[in-house]
Order: C-alpha cells, then sequence, then structure tokens
C-alpha cells in the first residue's frame, strides 16, 4: 500500500434504496445509467437491487456495469445471524452463501456482512456467540470464492425491524475479537462511527489493521444515525481520513449518499471525499 494515494471511490444509491430493492419504481439498469457520468471508479450493489439470481440476468447487470465504466467492488448483505429461531439462522447461512456466489460472478471482491438484528429475547452473551458462529461458517462455506467477507460498524438496513445486535461498538469489537483469526475483514462505516462510538477514530484505531474498505456516511448528530450531506455533518473526516493516510491504507471507500439530493448528492460528495483525502 502507498500512504497518500487517493483510494477509489464507489457510489452506492441509498437515497434510492427504496426505489430500486423495495418500491421496484425504479431499475438497477436505470441506477446505472443515471450514474455514467459520476466521479467514481465502481458502483456497489446491494443484494436487494436484484431482481433475479439467473445467469442471464446477471450477465446483463455486470454487462451493464462495465460498459458504464464502472468495477462493482462490493455487494452489500445483512445476514441476521442474531435471530432467535436456529432454522432461520440456518436459512441466513445459506440464503447469504449464495449471494457471495452472486458477487464472486459480477466480479466483486468484496461482501459486506452484519452480525444481525437486536431482537428483544437474544442476549448479549448469546447473541455474540450466534453472530461469531454466523460469520465463522460462512467464511469456512465461501472460501475459495474469490470473496473477502468484511464486517461492519452497521446501524440498521431499511428490511430490518429492529437495529444491528452490534451498533453497540463494545459489541462489535467483542466479535471483532472473537474474529481474529477466521479471516473476517471490517468494513468502517464512518458515519455509523460517529453517531455511536464516543471516539470514532479510537473506534478506527482498533479495528485497522483489519480494514478493507470504507462506507463514507455522514450524520447530523451525535447519538443517533440522522443522514446528513457527506462533509455537512459531525464526522471526523480529516481525523478518520489522516489516520488512515498514515496506516498506508489505499482500498475503496463507498460513498453512502443519504441526504436524497439523487445523483447531484452523489457528485457533491465524491468531491467532498476527494478534497478531503488530499487535504488530511
Amino acid at each position: 500500500m502507498m500512504t497518500g494515494t487517493i483510494p477509489r471511490l464507489a457510489a452506492f444509491p441509498k437515497c434510492y434504496i427504496e426505489d430500486i430493492a423495495f418500491k421496484r419504481t425504479m431499475s438497477l439498469f436505470d441506477w446505472i445509467a443515471m450514474a455514467k457520468t459520476l466521479p467514481a471508479e465502481g458502483l456497489e450493489l446491494y443484494e436487494g437491487f436484484l431482481t433475479s439470481h439467473d445467469d442471464a440476468y446477471l450477465d446483463a447487470v455486470g454487462e451493464a456495469i462495465t460498459n458504464a465504466g464502472f468495477a462493482m467492488p462490493m455487494m452489500c448483505c445483512s445476514p441476521d445471524f442474531t435471530h432467535p429461531d436456529p432454522a432461520q439462522r440456518a436459512r441466513e447461512l445459506t440464503m447469504e452463501e449464495d449471494v457471495v456466489a452472486v458477487a464472486a460472478g459480477l466480479g466483486a471482491r468484496y461482501v459486506r456482512v452484519t452480525a444481525g438484528q437486536a431482537h428483544p429475547e437474544t442476549e448479549r452473551e448469546t447473541g455474540i456467540q450466534w453472530a461469531v458462529e454466523g460469520l465463522t461458517r460462512l467464511l469456512e462455506r465461501t472460501r475459495g470464492s474469490g470473496v473477502t467477507l468484511v464486517y461492519e460498524n452497521h446501524a440498521k438496513p431499511g428490511a430490518w425491524q429492529y437495529t444491528d445486535f452490534s451498533q453497540p461498538p463494545e459489541i462489535f469489537l467483542e466479535i471483532v475479537r472473537q474474529t481474529a483469526a477466521t479471516g473476517l475483514a471490517i468494513n468502517f462505516d464512518t458515519g455509523n462511527a460517529a453517531a455511536f462510538a464516543e471516539d470514532p477514530v479510537a473506534l478506527l484505531e482498533q479495528v485497522l489493521d483489519r480494514v478493507e474498505t470504507v462506507h463514507a456516511s455522514d450524520t447530523a448528530v451525535r447519538g443517533a444515525l440522522q443522514h446528513v450531506l457527506l462533509g455537512t455533518g459531525v464526522t471526523p473526516y480529516p481525523a478518520l481520513f489522516g489516520r488512515l493516510k498514515r496506516a498506508g491504507w489505499d482500498g475503496w471507500i463507498c460513498m453512502e449518499e443519504a441526504s436524497y439530493q439523487g445523483r447531484e448528492g452523489v457528485a457533491a460528495a465524491a468531491r467532498f471525499v476527494r478534497a478531503t483525502w488530499n487535504a488530511a
């Protein structure tokens, strides 16, 4: 790795996730076409964007991404390994194994994974055990796929009823500690760190040696995740980027544009990330 190298940027259209993944009022192909002129090198996908896992459909998605001039570095999925029903935990494992296979077929290098939901009946120690077991088994089942699993300090996807079980930094760090020997890497989310960690830079420091990818997001306040345009919230980007640069980190940064300003918001986020990285 080369200290100071400007990372490659990928765009994730969080502002359109409802339209693409849930309402289906916008297709993944619509988003790819819209993104063509964005100042980014990649497009990150969410498993819910896909309407099929058929080969012909996936080939068309891959071709559209390539023809638009992008790489597809990462697929996001949100396994619920803390579900109280063991049968559901088994189903989650099978489903996410399939997602990894799809991501590999599309040329992705990474798949973002989660611990699971904070189900009221799942106690802390039990949930940590289930999360570690689920993540470890997924790693074992997908070895040889060419895909690296990256575990995130996560908050809550739209499809979940509850927040992430490991949203509290102390639980996230315990799962990180217990998976140290497994090969599980980290996707560090800047906005989630700013919202929920007492010191976001200290949290980054504790996982820095395993950080492969970064989600760039921003929050208006500490203590809760209130998405705003990157660079307009309380996330300490200069300090976070400075620490990454001193470590020689030069991986993919994926911009989670969730201020609902559409394509222009993503473009503004890209300008902010590049300028702040250069100045850090």
